[in-house]
């Protein structure tokens, strides 16, 4: 085991009705007057925007909000939202929705602390992030992890390029998870985040790190949970303990917690960002068309890693070490297809096939034009992310 620092703060009010908390938890954390930040009609039509409007009215607490947040969340937004911040004088931010409206909260936080700054020089690494503004979750998504999370995403909608930003400045101070908030997903979103949340396990998983056995048994014990309420939750949208699990599991997954003491890779995330950027498509069917290509890549590097996953997680018990990775690989991605209904290559998803230069430009956009490696498990140069792509474009 390697060794590590971990650092969680974010305080977790779980359970049936816990969004009745949240003017307290508001209250609690220091915020005075609050910045609403939303996606589409979902929470609006459900009533529970009013609800919380109505609760912070009732406590004494001015807001103002901002909604039309949209999956691969756009810069231009989360600009217009710190100007409307400002305007309003803000000093605490209220994510109410899933892991794209938690980034964009973040991104808010970030940018009415330090409005002198442009928030893209943060997400393209010029500038580091010094300052915040307080941030809480009323999650209805289980999913992305980042009620919890050090990382936020955004894309630029100018130049068509996504990236994640990690520090703790990032990490929520509090969040709010009823697993009633997610009744009314639709399947392929239920099936989406499933996919998002075992892959941020996944990606911490597969490492040449020796040892760290316990850390390894939580990964494992994590993905098969998923794994196993996902399909629940696909079958019985209010089964309260499927949408539990899901929704604790989401937010474990990406805290930190099932990498803990390891090289993490997150190579999957690298290469499905730019299919975000490029073709808008769900960030969750982005990792199930981009793992099993990257595995198949790469698998031979430590197919023991592969091979131990294979029968720990899929049951894989027989065959060489060599057999066994390959099965594992299949299994996962026969789950991602049949089971979650996801696709698993370019022409099964929105994107189709693409000619060689579209090829080429993800292979472009991912390394910096070839300047940079990504990921860690084999740091990919421009050469295997645009093999990887060639794999996963049929």
């Amino acid at each position: 085991m390697q060794s590590f620092e971990y650092y969680s703060p974010t305080e977790i009010i779980f359970g049936k009705g816990a969004e009745e908390k949240t003017a307290e938890k508001v209250k609690k954390h220091g915020g005075s007057r609050v910045f609403i930040v939303y996606g589409g009609g979902s929470v609006v039509k459900s009533g529970l925007l009013a609800r919380l409007q109505n609760q912070l009215e009732a406590a004494g607490i001015p807001y103002d909000s901002i909604g039309g947040v949209q999956p691969n969340p756009l810069m231009s937004l989360a600009r217009k939202g710190i100007q409307q911040a400002l305007e309003f004088k803000a000093d605490f931010i209220l994510a109410v929705g899933g892991g794209s409206v938690i980034d964009t909260s973040k991104a808010i936080a970030h940018g009415i602390a330090d409005p002198e700054v442009d928030i893209w020089e943060y997400w393209s690494g010029k500038r580091p992030i010094t300052k915040t503004t307080p941030v809480g979750v009323v999650l209805t998504i289980s999913a992305a992890g980042s009620e919890t999370s050090n990382s936020a995403v955004l894309t630029d909608d100018e130049i068509g390029k996504k990236c994640g930003t990690n520090t703790d400045l990032n990490r929520p101070r509090f969040a709010i998870m009823n697993p009633e908030l997610t009744y009314t997903l639709p399947p392929y979103q239920i099936a989406c985040g499933t996919a998002d949340i075992i892959m941020h396990t996944l990606e911490r998983y597969m490492t040449h790190t020796e040892g760290n056995n316990f850390t390894d048994r939580v990964a494992e014990e994590l993905i098969k949970n998923v794994m196993k309420f996902g399909k629940k939750a696909l079958a019985n949208r209010k089964d309260y303990e499927a949408m539990s699990e899901l929704m604790w599991c989401g937010s474990v997954s990406h805290t930190g917690f099932t990498g803990l003491g390891r090289v993490m890779d997150f190579a999957a995330h690298k290469l499905g960002h730019e299919l975000g950027g490029k073709f808008n498509i769900t960030h969750g069917a982005s990792l199930t068309i981009m793992w099993p290509a990257w595995a198949r890549h790469v698998y031979m590097d430590k197919p023991e890693r592969f091979a131990q996953f294979a029968e720990r997680v899929c049951g894989v018990n027989s065959g060489t070490v060599e057999e066994r990775a390959r099965a594992g690989i299949r299994t996962m991605e026969e789950f991602f297809k049949n089971d979650l209904g996801l696709p698993t290559c370019f022409s099964e998803s929105e994107i189709g096939v693409q000619d060689e230069s579209v090829l080429e430009y993800l292979a472009d956009m991912c390394t910096g034009g070839g300047k940079n490696k990504v990921a860690n498990f084999r740091p990919l140069d421009r050469e295997n992310c645009l093999a990887i792509y060639r794999a996963a474009n049929h």
